[in-house]
């Protein structure tokens, strides 16, 4: 059972951090665009026109980082729904089954969208390293939910 709540704390911890981190996303960038000087051209290209275009947008549009702000908040709110879970492990394993088919269903989201939208292959994967790497916690707490119901439908 604290293996389970470990998981699924880690997965709480990744998306309420991967929300708020949403919410000051150009400051970030700008802190990044920044830092990323010394990582390979490519990488440091692809930062600093990151951050061009968010910029810009926030200053001509900046109703487009509302759009952001509603990512952020979906997902905080995802993280809430794994409190579920976290409570009542058995009874809310759907909502670690719904965790795993999110975290295979990023994979073609961003190999369908990304070439479309114009984004890298290296940063397709590392889109892809969020549901590849976030599904690791989510199976091993789907395996011990599974081995908690069969060792409570064993009458012990």
């Amino acid at each position: 059972m604290r293996r389970v709540k470990t998981c699924i704390k880690i997965i709480i911890a990744g998306l309420f951090l991967s929300g708020i981190t949403a919410f000051p996303l150009e400051t970030e960038l700008h802190l990044l665009a920044n830092l990323s000087g010394a990582a390979p051209e490519y990488l440091h290209s692809w930062i600093n026109a990151v951050y061009q275009g968010v910029k810009v947008s926030n200053q001509v549009y900046p109703f487009l980082s509302y759009g952001t702000d509603w990512l952020a908040f979906a997902h905080i709110m995802l993280a809430v729904l794994f409190i579920g879970p976290l409570r009542n492990p058995v009874k809310n394993i759907w909502v670690i089954e719904f965790g795993m088919i999110a975290c295979v269903a990023i994979l073609p989201l961003a190999f369908i969208m990304g070439p479309i939208r114009g984004i890298p292959l290296f940063w397709t994967l590392v889109d892809c390293s969020f549901g590849v790497i976030g599904i690791i916690p989510l199976y091993i707490s789907y395996i011990g939910i599974k081995k908690l119901q069969q060792f409570n439908s064993s009458g012990l």
